[in-house]
């Protein structure tokens, strides 16, 4: 069993009513936040590999801190999730550093203000040639929001295109947008190859290790600190599960000590009222694993079981004198889409939950543990809208339940508008693309049709520009895929949110039409040969298919309804052609993420374990042209 020192030092400081507190100085909890894939999973990696945590003989892989299946195939970190390094700095006493590890992706930002709760400084992570993006300005706003210290880390310093001196400007620009006060812009530099494990005070100078940054955190990163006497305070940050203990509750202890075994008092903020629970078990993490402990002082970062119900923003506190700690404050959701049963002809031949009840269970278990999106009814019973922070977000949560076994029916993502002073407002995000020179006029003509406003053009010299553009959420509904083909696969291109206006009137963003099947059947060489001059197919030759299913993209504007399963009729006369050569091009397989931005209005997308296929919502041609007429005469 793990007992770690309950007694703090004795130390104290000042809180800002001029109280006395006392100082945990051997903790330093810290957060690392970027912008996606600027390497903050890789510097986690390196401090866990350099604290000697693993044994010799320890296979070891690249990212061990990204658990998930998703995390490794998309290379992006989803959930926040922690570790701690014990590190003794030179002349010293050992120091837990307990380091939390954020999405950097801005539709997982319900992740990254809980870890912000949990923590008392951060490390703002910035590329070295990129510079800082805009989900960069997203994390660092909410730490500066939060009152919390920043280290800068210059991460990818030997990238051969690196621009560390106008990157560092870059951050100090940053931060006078997001009106940091002077306290907050005097901020330290440390300069880093997180793959090669290696960090340096003085840029230019070559590392050997990562001390320079242990050092830094340590004494940079203020020491928790508490409130002598004060009875329990535990504030619910986050909650995960085990096979052997059910429900477990991450919790940051804000003063007082927590015991295994003990009864405490439990603030359902929900409720808004306090009840009794016993802490039945109780565990402190020590590098990658969760270790049993008996006892946790302030400061720690713990994990606790025993209270089936509880959930993010509940709070945990000394029975005899409770007193409940503010919530978790999560931005307003920005996306939407209706997510349902599967109700295609095909449904319930691969997947193994079909009911309207097991989709409403596994959403409503889903809201337990993501505070960010919320589950609305509909008009139909089996057919529930989910609202999150972007394309992404739901996309993973429709993934994962696909690989749950779920068969579903996804409707078209759409952007949630409010009522300000009778004038409707939808969100707008901040967009920066980097192209090469060559595709200026064509991202920029791009992105006119998407009522987007360029805010500014920088070219840096290298061939590349970058664009920062202001523009409707609902703008950029599919347009990552028609950027990335007009730009040839070289463009990137990264989003937030940034605030809500009036609404920017039509856009028009898909110019294709649909194929779709006009009866069911298996898909033949035939007739996908007589289709393919129509335009782009979905489906190769062999596949079942049913009315109202979109084989493939029409090169016109209109729908076209095709006869997909049509087979060349056989006779007893031989002709010059009858042996001809039947070339097909390969059909485009869509992926989730890329079938949800093509779709349309009335169009959705069959999700099963196996397959995603796109259809029409009413799958009749009758019903199509009906809705077509009532359209015409509102």
């Amino acid at each position: 069993m793990t007992t770690p020192p309950a007694a703090p030092s004795a130390q104290t400081t000042e809180d800002e009513r001029g109280a006395q507190r006392a100082v945990r100085s051997d903790i330093r909890n810290v957060a690392i936040i970027a912008h996606v894939d600027h390497g903050k999973t890789t510097l986690v990696d390196a401090m866990l590999r350099q604290s000697g945590i693993f044994a010799a003989h320890e296979a070891l892989t690249d990212r061990v801190m990204d658990s998930m299946d998703q995390e490794r195939e998309r290379g992006i970190t989803i959930l926040a999730k922690n570790a701690a390094v014990r590190y003794t700095p030179a002349g010293g006493e050992e120091v837990k550093l307990n380091l939390v590890d954020t999405p950097g992706h801005a539709d997982f930002g319900g992740e990254v203000e809980r870890g912000l709760t949990m923590v008392d400084g951060v490390v703002l992570l910035v590329d070295s040639s990129e510079g800082p993006l805009p989900q960069t300005r997203f994390v660092l706003r909410k730490a500066l929001e939060a009152r919390l210290p920043v280290i800068l880390v210059i991460n990818k310093v030997d990238r051969p295109d690196a621009r560390i001196a106008e990157v560092v400007d870059e951050v100090y620009q940053l931060f006078i947008d997001l009106d940091a006060d002077d306290e907050q812009i005097e901020f330290p530099i440390v300069y880093t190859n997180a793959r090669a494990g290696e960090a340096s005070l003085a840029q230019g100078v070559d590392g050997s290790d990562l001390r320079p940054l242990l050092d830094l955190l340590v004494s940079a990163v203020p020491a928790p600190t508490y409130s002598e006497g004060h009875g329990l305070q535990a504030l619910v940050t986050n909650l995960d599960a085990s096979a052997y203990v059910g429900r477990l509750a991450l919790c940051r202890v804000h003063n007082g000590t927590i015991r295994k075994g003990e009864t405490v008092a439990w603030y359902r903020h929900e409720q808004e009222d306090f009840s009794t629970a016993k802490i039945t078990e109780l565990y402190l993490t020590e590098g990658m694993t969760r270790e049993p402990a008996d006892e946790a002082g302030p400061g720690e970062i713990v994990a606790i079981a025993g209270i089936p119900e509880i959930t993010i923003g509940d709070t945990l506190a000394d029975p005899e004198d409770p007193k409940a700690l503010p919530p978790v404050m999560i931005d307003e959701p920005a996306l939407g889409m209706t997510i349902g049963i599967n109700t295609s002809p095909l449904a319930g031949q691969v997947g193994k939950k079909l009911t309207a009840r097991q989709v409403s269970d596994r959403l409503q278990a889903e809201l337990v543990g993501n505070v960010s999106i919320r589950v609305l009814e509909t008009e139909r019973p089996d057919t529930w809208e989910v609202q999150g922070r972007g394309e992404l977000q739901l996309g993973v949560l429709v993934e994962a339940m696909r690989r749950e076994s779920f068969e579903l029916t996804v409707g078209k993502p759409k952007v949630v508008t409010r009522t300000v002073n009778g004038r409707l407002q939808e969100p707008i995000e901040r967009m920066a693309i980097d192209v090469p020179e060559d595709y200026l006029g064509t991202v920029t003509q791009l992105m006119a049709l998407r009522k987007g406003a360029m805010e500014q053009m920088v070219n840096h010299g290298t061939g590349w520009v970058r664009l920062e553009y202001l523009v409707p959420a609902r703008g950029l509904i599919g347009f990552r895929t028609e950027f990335l083909t007009e730009t040839r696969g070289s463009g990137i291109m990264h989003s937030v949110f940034e605030k809500y206006a009036d609404w920017q009137g039509e856009i028009k963003t898909r110019a294709s039409g649909s194929l779709i099947a006009d009866r069911r059947g298996r898909t033949a060489s035939f007739a996908l040969m007589r289709m393919q001059e129509r335009g782009q197919l979905f489906v190769g030759p062999g596949e079942e298919v049913y009315e109202g299913m979109i084989c493939g993209a029409n090169a016109r504007a209109d729908d076209l309804d095709v006869n997909a399963i049509r087979e060349k009729k056989q006779t007893n006369i031989r002709s010059a052609n009858a042996d001809e050569m039947v070339n097909l091009v390969p059909p485009a397989r869509m992926s989730l993420d890329q079938a949800l931005e093509f779709i349309r209005e009335d169009e959705c997308v069959e999700v099963t374990p196996d397959s995603v296929r796109l259809r029409k919502v009413l799958l009749t041609a009758v019903d199509r042209v009906k809705l077509a007429r009532t359209s015409r005469k509102e």
